[in-house]
């Protein structure tokens, strides 16, 4: 790693703390043996930010995670000002039935134009255990067009089932054990990010990648 290149992108005394922060929770993303392009670009994975952004972030998340919901806005918002950070959100449902009902949700959205709408509103419910009802209110409220969501999420729901399945597929190979899981550039990071996190994350992945 060019240390140099660091220096320039943090302020010197935030630097060794910043490192210090992540390094439990980071390490390597892409071991030997992971296709990195078909987690990096699955042409069915929604996509967020700039999509010509210089940095990737994949995001694995399951929508009755609290850990989940607590990154998210601070990932929101990072990636808002920022400018060039490309999300490839990953539905994860590993928590129960609700949560795979909730990932198809927001995966049948998409076909509207309306993942980003739907996804906020399931992250915005607050707490863990979330019923497919509570889930559905929600839904209901971003104001997408309910009536299609359904006739979609039927209509797709082979496209939807094989994306899930590659989501797992993916997580599995990663040795990913549990949401979140943010693969920053090149990095793994386990750990629901704050913003100041998610920040020093970004500014050494993109140091590491130029190094």
């Amino acid at each position: 790693m060019d240390r140099r290149t660091l220096l320039a992108l943090l302020p010197a005394v935030a630097l060794a703390p910043a490192l210090l922060s992540l390094a439990p929770h980071t390490e390597e993303a892409f071991a030997q043996g992971i296709d990195a392009n078909a987690i990096l670009n699955d042409p069915e994975a929604p996509i967020s930010g700039n999509p010509k952004g210089d940095l990737t972030i994949v995001a694995f998340l399951d929508y009755n995670c609290p850990f989940c919901k607590k990154a998210e806005p601070d990932l929101t918002r990072l990636v808002k000002e920022d400018g060039r950070i490309r999300v490839v959100h990953k539905d994860w449902p590993i928590l129960g039935d609700a949560s795979v009902y909730g990932a198809q949700l927001a995966l049948a959205a998409k076909y509207q134009g309306r993942y980003d709408a739907v996804h906020r509103a399931l992250m915005g419910i607050p707490g863990r255990k979330i019923p497919k009802e509570r889930m559905l209110e929600a839904v209901a409220a971003s104001g997408v067009d309910m009536g299609r969501l359904e006739e979609d999420r039927r209509a797709h729901q082979a496209e939807i089932g094989a994306l899930l399945q590659r989501n797992l597929d993916q997580a599995d190979a990663l040795g990913l054990q549990g949401t979140p899981v943010f693969l920053i550039g090149p990095l793994k990071v386990a750990a629901a990010l704050d913003y100041d996190g998610f920040k020093q994350a970004v500014a050494q992945a993109r140091a590491k990648g130029r190094s």
